[in-house]
Order: C-alpha cells, then structure tokens, then sequence
C-alpha cells in the first residue's frame, strides 16, 4: 500500500520489544470515505502482521467512529491515525468540530436502526474516549485495541 501524501510513518520503540509504528491520513468528511478508511486501518494492521480478529475489531471500531464525525460535526476533513504501541492498538479519528456534544453511548430501542456505535467500541475496546483536537477545534475520539502476541 502506498501511504497518502498526507500519511507520517514511525518507527521507533515502544513497549516490550514491540516496535511502535504510527500511520495518519487524512479523508473528506463523506459517508463513501468510511469504506477508504476502514480498508486503509484493515491494510496497515496487516501489514504490521496483525491478526484477522484485532484487524476487524479495528476497521468496525474505525468505522463507527469516522461515521459519527460524518454524521454528528461539520467537518471537511478527518483525520485518522493508527499507533501500534505494542499492548494495544490506538486508532485515533479527529474532526473539525462544531459537534453537538461529547460522544456517549447512547440507549437505542430495539426498532431503531442505528445508535449502537458507541456501545459496540465500548464493547470491543480496552479503553475509548474523547479530547480536544490540538488545533484548538474539534475533537479527538480513540479507542486502544488489545494486541494478543504470540510469546517469542
């Protein structure tokens, strides 16, 4: 895979033995631009040897929480980044802000159709939250993955 023009890779160490990698990249803020994102995280986390579980565990985190900036901020761009820091995997997913509120799970009845996105990372996820992007506007929502290595 070729990165984006946007991507930075690193690599350095990080945890036991496990060197840290880091991808970003950048994609409009368009429903069709969460199928580029999930296909980019499930490339990365192969390439990175990463298993077929944690890698769709990854792209169904990814994908709930680039959907929920599509749908709840009126972002042009978002961001996403990847960081493999040995015991986990954080996936990172910036907006441009202007949302309605901070992301939380929310208590979907059973005929609704969506609204269970939040539950699910919850789910999946050995920790998830929310910060202030750096640039001042918008919001940072992470998830960090348990990373299940075979011993050396």
């Amino acid at each position: 895979m070729v990165p984006s023009t946007d991507a930075r890779r690193h690599t350095g160490r990080s945890g036991v033995g496990v060197p840290s990698r880091r991808d970003v990249f950048r994609l409009p803020a368009l429903s069709a631009s969460v199928a580029d994102a999930r296909g980019r995280v499930r490339a990365r986390l192969r390439e990175w040897g990463l298993g077929a579980e944690l890698r769709d565990d990854a792209c169904l985190v990814v994908t709930e929480l680039f959907t929920n900036a599509v749908r709840h901020t009126d972002s042009e761009k978002i961001t996403c980044a990847l960081h493999d820091a040995g015991l986990v995997i954080r996936l990172e997913v910036t907006d441009q802000g202007c949302g309605d509120r901070d992301p939380v799970p929310y208590a979907a009845q059973d005929d609704e159709e969506g609204g269970r996105g939040l539950l699910l990372v919850s789910v999946l996820a050995a920790a998830w939250g929310s910060d202030p992007a750096a640039e001042g506007t918008g919001r940072v929502v992470w998830a960090e993955l348990a990373v299940h290595r075979p011993p050396c």
